[in-house]
């Protein structure tokens, strides 16, 4: 078999920039492409943070420091990573935040920084790293959704309504860009074992059983589990795979 042939599942000689990097799924997911051949670039507000997660990661993995919040910075920040690194091949905007309230107590500023956060940011950061892959005339956008998009939660009302954008904003920029060689896709993970999860989940065991009893999987995912379909939508192997929202979530979202 010739040596050079690289195989459609492999990320080899691709560059990933993925925000939210340092922790959680966006660690996971830094792991799982550099696992399967691309180097990676992550970012996010803390630097502490990244630097260990980097040191984790390896000599394939570097970080800038950037906070998505602040949409004025944005532009400078992708300037940042296109001289250090070039223009990614990969995006994956998985970096957000969360708020848990009742709506009548959510205030204008709550919901407001929750909005601008979880999806004006990844629309001002798609825009911008956009024009690169435009221009090389290919590239990959993943973006992360929640099962808050899929049915109503209670006391996530922000966060549903950025979630549930962010899926409109992948079918739309889908439409737009693929034309230029440009993928974009989702991923809506559904409950995943994290250490916030299994916090939340053991000191609530009715909560717990409620999520497993409408999980036909009847277990909570692990975080390597969204990261694999990330590889997947990533690679070439995904070539003529554009515009989707791909539940990962043990069937959580047709569960009854």
């Amino acid at each position: 078999m010739d040596s050079k042939i690289v195989h459609p599942f492999s990320l080899a000689g691709k560059k990933a920039l993925i925000t939210g990097g340092g922790t959680g799924l966006g660690l996971a997911m830094a792991m799982a492409f550099i696992q399967s051949g691309a180097r990676v670039i992550i970012s996010g507000r803390r630097e502490d943070v990244l630097k260990e997660a980097v040191s984790t990661l390896g000599e394939n993995a570097a970080y800038v420091v950037c906070d998505l919040s602040d949409l004025e910075s944005i532009p400078e920040f992708v300037e940042k990573v296109y001289s250090q690194f070039g223009v990614p091949d990969i995006l994956v905007n998985n970096a957000g935040i969360h708020l848990k309230k009742d709506l009548l107590d959510v205030s204008n500023a709550e919901y407001e920084k929750v909005i601008q956060t979880n999806q004006t940011s990844v629309f001002v950061l798609t825009r911008e790293i956009s024009k690169g892959m435009l221009k090389q005339g290919r590239g990959s956008v993943i973006m992360i959704s929640s099962m808050a998009s899929r049915y109503g939660i209670p006391k996530v009302i922000a966060y549903s309504a950025a979630k549930s954008a962010i899926e409109g904003m992948t079918r739309a920029m889908a439409t737009e860009l693929s034309p230029g060689g440009v993928r974009i896709n989702c991923i809506a993970p559904g409950f995943i074992r994290t250490e916030m999860s299994d916090k939340a989940l053991n000191n609530d065991p009715q909560r717990k059983q409620k999520v497993l009893g409408r999980t036909p999987a009847q277990r909570l995912g692990e975080p390597e589990e969204v990261a694999n379909a990330a590889v997947f939508l990533a690679s070439d192997a995904a070539s003529f795979i554009t515009g989707v929202v791909l539940p990962v979530d043990g069937g959580n979202s047709i569960g009854f």
